[in-house]
């Protein structure tokens, strides 16, 4: 028997409306009417709301220094606490203008994230191939992935959430296109079915998924574990890759999403020449827009032999 492939579904159940979902139900509420106001208006109180996020979001902020300090060891104090300043107000003014995706029409989603070297994946389409886009953990990622969404054929794959409600609403936003969003346990098997079958994707790199499989290569300024497999994927699939860079202009209030060139796959020849290859292009998107990031994310829990845990 084929192996079922396991993607999110997307379709509206009574269940949604059980009375212990009531709570997530107000905040979707609230986020929708946060998606409908103009970006004038909400950017201001995104900003106010984020020093309420910076006092009371202690834990995951000393993540997000240790994650930095071990990133950028050069970084003065002053310009670490900036980031960290900057990195919760992209959080902030992100998570509120979500439910946009989802509420507003597609010429207002183009308005919104200008598209920039889109003629490297003209090239590759033109060609007949697909093409694995390289972006680790951002903040608008899924304004990226929506407006890449509306020019070619796209899927992605996402963790499940342990609310139902909120597992709904996101993977209806990230399908909102038409692209099918899998479950983790998918698994690469799932991905390589949907090249073949001429569909891009997202794939993020930068996820400590533990010392199995992965090799440890240079990061910034550390070690990080990584996962090599974009490299037999890619020319399994018969897909380019290309890393994706995407950041918010406050003066313009538009976000930046740039596609990058196509990094051969000759280079990632082996597991270690590919982690580092991967690495490289994951420091090239968190390097154009640091504050982006999701520093939060434990990233570095993975550590070489010997080396002391920095959580």
């Amino acid at each position: 028997m084929a192996r079922q492939q396991k993607h999110f579904d997307t379709r509206f159940t009574l269940a949604l409306l059980h009375p212990r979902l009531w709570g997530t139900w107000l905040a979707i509420v609230v986020l929708f009417l946060f998606g409908i106001l103009p970006a004038v208006i909400r950017d201001p109180i995104a900003n106010v709301l984020a020093k309420l996020v910076m006092r009371i979001a202690t834990k995951p902020i000393a993540i997000a220094r240790i994650n930095i300090r071990h990133c950028f060891p050069e970084m003065h104090d002053d310009e670490l606490n900036a980031l960290i300043k900057k990195n919760v107000d992209a959080f902030v003014l992100c998570l509120l203008s979500q439910a946009e995706l989802l509420c507003r029409s597609k010429a207002h989603i183009k308005r919104r994230v200008k598209l920039h070297g889109f003629e490297h994946v003209e090239k590759v389409r033109a060609e007949g191939r697909p093409i694995i886009f390289i972006m680790p953990h951002v903040w608008p990622i899924d304004y990226a992935g929506l407006r890449l969404n509306l020019e070619i054929p796209m899927v992605s794959m996402a963790k499940a959430h342990r609310n139902r409600l909120f597992n709904w609403f996101s993977n209806r936003l990230r399908s909102r296109m038409g692209g099918r969003i899998y479950m983790r346990e998918a698994g690469i098997r799932a991905l390589l079915s949907e090249l073949k079958n001429d569909h891009s994707f997202f794939y993020l790199p930068d996820e400590d998924l533990g010392p199995q499989q992965s090799v440890f290569s240079p990061f910034l300024g550390t070690t990080k574990a990584t996962l090599p497999v974009v490299g037999r994927l890619a020319k399994a699939g018969k897909a380019k890759v290309m890393p994706v860079t995407i950041g918010y202009d406050q003066h313009d209030r538009v976000f930046n999403l740039t596609v990058l060139p196509d990094v051969e796959t000759d280079t990632m020849d082996t597991k270690e020449n590919e982690a580092l290859v991967l690495n490289q292009m994951v420091e090239q998107v968190i390097k154009a827009y640091p504050e982006q990031y999701m520093w939060f994310l434990k990233m570095l829990k993975t550590r070489p032999p010997g080396e002391a845990e920095i959580y």
